[in-house]
């Protein structure tokens, strides 16, 4: 059965709760100027550091080849489910972050969630480019810092003879989050040798102190690099499309540059066939083991960048025809095939850096930081013209960082301008007095992860406020309400007025079914208490910490149903029929029954004072 296509008409306005309605002002909601704008901007922000540094692991440590029995199965019945439908509920509804939720307004808590996790990973997140910034500014001297002992962050047991010193991992299974840092000592532990690469990213970098309990000092220099990338963030989105726009190509486009140049410079070094082969080696009986599932599940959930809310966001700037079915294709096209071919260029400088030290692959593959920030310097100390692979590396590692950084930030930009009054002091304020105190007040959280034991302080945030477990809760609910409360057929039939068709039946099932009782078996299932580097187990209190940053966020779902069905007059039954009704947008007019216009989001009254407030990238 053909549908027909609906138009372009966007012209409905953002929302408050409660009923109550912004005036933003008579102008229709921004589209994407082209539709590659949105396909770059979901490839910027989707495709991160967790699939250059993760997913080669992962593959190499279940199984290699037969690992990607596994991943694709995820792709197809949680990924693209998931992505498709976060993508296509923006577009639908036209609106972003809390608004989303029109289609159940029970459900505001969803939105409300997706900008506390947005939050955490903005805060944190940047902690990784401010380390890329600090190794990128040390990369412009020959031999490289790192590459030799004598400085003044070495001890008297460091050493430079690599042939000698390999490193070990635990192949106890870790979380997908950017802090699972699999590097121990040295084989020589019980001589006290120590490479000087981790010398000098755990006494140069981080200054690495014995626990959370002893936060030490401040680092000058890492305030530095903290605040120019902050700098760096302000000012590409401090204008919204018109500034972040300007520079969403390079942001995009660059990375995969120096990934194609990485991987040729790669393959022609000695030992790189054997990293290879190594890297895609099938181990068939990896097959039965259940983590090998579990490893591929989180990684498509965490490198797929779903449940932050930026995606509905992306979205609903789209065409109300557009195609997002076909496009949500296409990016896991672009998402996984990128994880797959970094792995090419992880293991051919690996296989050279094994080849070099006279030791087997298994000792130097990393795994995170582990591998960005240790295993991949170590190698390029090894090479001709070590500097300029340096700085090609530690460059693209910094730009692939800050496109996903700038659509998170711009995300949660957006997210709290929908909900100012217009009226109050901070609705009143420019949109750029409004980034510049949501960055200020994330740099002033960052300041307790520049001390000596802020790495403590990151993984924290990592493990708890933004992967892992607040994730697969958010995908969880996401899946329940569409499928359920606002009903799957339902959702498939206005996907096809936008698109002209329905979707594929499996969609829905895996929205009804299958995704949704993956995610809650993976989310108990893989569950295991914080440990940093395989040895410092956090203290009860830092544990507790972790889950107030968890809770903080996964509490908002099930608050903002009690708190509405309180507040709500009539029975439970008359409740939950008023608060489950959608609010629709004006563009729903064309496809929508009489009977539910009362049910329309009112326009805005003429005001050529009022502003248009939404933007992203």
């Amino acid at each position: 059965m053909r549908y027909p296509n609906t138009g372009d008409n966007v012209g409905h306005q953002p929302i408050t709760d409660d009923r109550t309605f912004l005036k933003l002002g008579h102008s229709e909601r921004q589209t994407w100027s082209r539709q590659m704008d949105f396909i770059m901007s979901c490839v910027g922000f989707a495709v991160g550091l967790g699939n250059v540094w993760r997913f080669p692991y992962l593959c190499f440590k279940n199984g290699g080849g037969v690992f990607l029995i596994p991943y694709v199965l995820m792709v197809f019945v949680g990924g693209v489910p998931v992505f498709f439908l976060e993508i296509a509920l923006g577009q639908f509804m036209k609106q972003g972050g809390v608004a989303t939720w029109n289609i159940a307004p029970l459900f505001k808590g969803l939105g409300m969630a997706s900008m506390v996790i947005v939050f955490f990973c903005n805060t944190y997140y940047i902690m990784v480019l401010v380390w890329g910034l600090y190794f990128l500014a040390h990369s412009f001297t020959s031999p490289l810092p790192w590459a030799t002992c004598g400085h003044e962050w070495n001890t008297v047991n460091c050493t430079t003879n690599f042939s000698r010193v390999c490193f070990n991992q635990s192949l106890s299974p870790s979380p997908p989050n950017v802090s699972s840092l699999n590097t121990s000592a040295s084989c020589l532990e019980h001589t006290g040798l120590r490479s000087s690469v981790m010398e000098f990213w755990e006494r140069k970098v981080l200054r690495l102190s014995g626990g959370l309990d002893e936060v030490g000092d401040i680092s000058g220099y890492m305030v530095l690099c903290l605040l120019a990338t902050w700098v760096i963030v302000y000012f590409c989105i401090w204008k919204g499309v018109k500034s972040a726009g300007k520079v969403v190509y390079f942001t995009a486009v660059f990375p995969y540059l120096v990934l194609v140049v990485l991987f040729f410079h790669g393959v022609s070094l000695p030992g790189a066939l054997n990293g290879i082969i190594y890297y895609l080696k099938p181990n068939w009986s990896k097959l039965s083991e259940a983590q090998v599932w579990i490893d591929a599940a989180t990684q498509i959930f965490f490198s797929y960048a779903i449940g932050l809310g930026a995606l509905t966001a992306l979205g609903s700037y789209n065409r109300f025809n557009n195609n997002c079915y076909q496009d949500a294709f296409i990016l896991a096209l672009i998402n996984s095939g990128t994880s797959f071919f970094a792995g090419f260029v992880v293991f051919s400088v690996l296989g050279f850096m094994a080849a070099e030290q006279g030791v087997d692959i298994s000792n130097v593959a990393e795994s995170g930081p582990g591998l960005a920030f240790i295993a991949y310097p170590k190698a390029v100390s090894l090479m001709p013209l070590a500097p300029l692979w340096a700085v090609l590396f530690f460059l693209m590692l910094l730009v692939l960082g800050l496109d996903s950084q700038f659509v998170g930030v711009e995300g949660f930009i957006t997210g709290i301008m929908d909900m100012l009054p217009p009226k109050s002091f901070l609705g009143s304020q420019r949109r750029e007095v409004i980034v510049a105190i949501c960055c200020f007040t994330c740099f002033t959280i960052d300041l307790s992860m520049v001390t000596q034991g802020g790495m403590y302080v990151f993984q924290l945030f990592d493990y708890y406020s933004a992967s892992g477990i607040t994730l697969l809760w958010q995908a969880f609910w996401e899946c329940v309400v569409v499928a359920w409360v606002y009903g799957a057929d339902r959702f498939m039939d206005n996907v096809a007025c936008m698109i002209g068709y329905r979707p594929l039946p499996y969609m829905k099932w895996c929205w009804s079914y299958v995704t949704p009782v993956a995610v809650f078996l993976f989310h108990v299932v893989n569950y295991k208490r914080l440990v940093y580097n395989a040895v410092y187990v956090y203290p009860w209190w830092g544990e507790v910490l972790g889950w107030f940053l968890a809770l903080s966020s996964m509490l908002c779902i099930p608050l903002t149903v009690l708190y509405k069905l309180l507040h709500c007059k009539g029975t439970l039954m008359e409740r939950w029929q008023h608060l489950t009704t959608p609010i629709w947008g004006r563009h729903h007019l064309e496809f929508l029954p009489p009977e539910n216009e009362a049910r329309l989001l009112p326009k805005a009254e003429e005001n050529k004072t009022t502003l248009l407030y939404e933007s992203v990238i």
